[in-house]
């Protein structure tokens, strides 16, 4: 090669190299660009619902009702135009807390809280209108953070949150029409125990409840939501009714990378069949509000001494976006 044929490659390679680093440079910052112009989904106490291949959110947010987005990949939500529930079609017009929705026998029904007290709403539709038969809670007694976990049997219970030393996780069982309490059948499942759970307030709360391999697995937050130290711990029990004995391993999940006041979530699986954690965190280190979703993973792995299986959750979550 002569020199000048040399210099004239050399001076193109520099030129492409120069080129295609600015692209991917600028790709980089667009992306970037991208990124932060993205609004995170401003969910507190999320509830994913997948249905007819589409997913459906559900949380705390609004002082009207609850709310709904809607998205086909987890990632980029819409926000619907109108509530899943009105407050005017519930007993309480106020603090609407911590939103399950469940297809059940062709009928789509609601467990949340309302003025701290438990409530059930009905609805043809994901989206809604939700609505109370009769504009009553579930008990008489103030409770919050319900959740439903029908058995093998069919059977349906209600797990939820009592105030009674601190905030304590019970279960009753449901009359058939799964909007009635069995109050005879009250049972307390768990309570503050663990040094963890002790760094603000008496707190164990957002109770979830999966059954695998013939065990049943409660996930649940404690310490107070306004803490940094909010997380998630995990009580297995034989018995729904028995007694539940809580991981020595806890937390599961508490301050991820980035994260702050990481708690109350639920567990669904996508259109996979993998099971996934949708969870909320805290607006930033120095804000709690707006607290918003993430999701992430989780499994369950078998530990080859004991012959369990261990309810993982995977630390490496995903950012939920409001679709631009």
């Amino acid at each position: 090669m002569t020199m000048k044929k040399f210099l004239f490659v050399s001076v193109a390679c520099i030129a492409f190299l120069v080129f295609d680093g600015r692209q991917k440079h600028t790709v980089r910052n667009a992306w970037s660009q991208e990124q932060a112009n993205l609004r995170h989904v401003p969910l507190a106490d999320p509830f994913i619902l997948y249905h007819d291949n589409k997913y459906y959110a559900y949380g705390t947010s609004n002082p009207n009702g609850i709310v709904v987005y809607t998205s086909d990949d987890l990632k980029y939500w819409t926000k619907e135009p109108s509530p899943a529930l009105h407050k005017d079609n519930s007993y309480a017009d106020r603090h609407f807390w911590a939103p399950e929705v469940y297809r059940i026998n062709g009928k789509f029904y609601m467990y949340y809280s309302a003025d701290e007290h438990i409530c059930a709403a009905t609805g043809d539709s994901p989206l809604g209108p939700f609505k109370q038969d009769v504009h009553e809670p579930m008990m008489s007694d103030k409770a919050i953070d319900n959740s439903l976990f029908i058995d093998d049997d069919g059977r349906a219970y209600l797990f939820f949150v009592r105030f009674t030393d601190g905030n304590a996780i019970w279960v009753a069982e449901l009359e058939d029409d799964l909007k009635t309490v069995k109050t005879e059948t009250l049972h307390l499942c768990a309570h503050v125990s663990q040094d963890w759970e002790n760094v603000m307030a008496r707190v164990n709360e957002g109770p979830f409840v999966v059954k695998h391999r013939g065990i049943y697995y409660m996930t649940y937050s404690a310490n107070h939501y306004q803490s940094q130290d909010y997380g998630i711990g995990v009580a297995t029990a034989g018995n729904i009714m028995g007694r539940w004995e809580k991981y020595a391993s806890n937390p599961v999940l508490r301050k991820p990378a980035g994260l702050f006041g990481t708690g109350h979530h639920c567990l669904f699986k996508d259109k996979n069949g993998e099971w996934r954690v949708a969870f909320h965190a805290h607006k930033s280190h120095n804000a709690i509000h707006p607290r918003e979703m993430y999701i992430t993973t989780m499994k369950f792995v078998r530990n080859q001494d004991t012959g369990e299986d261990i309810l993982s959750i995977s630390p490496d979550y995903q950012t939920p976006y409001i679709k631009p």
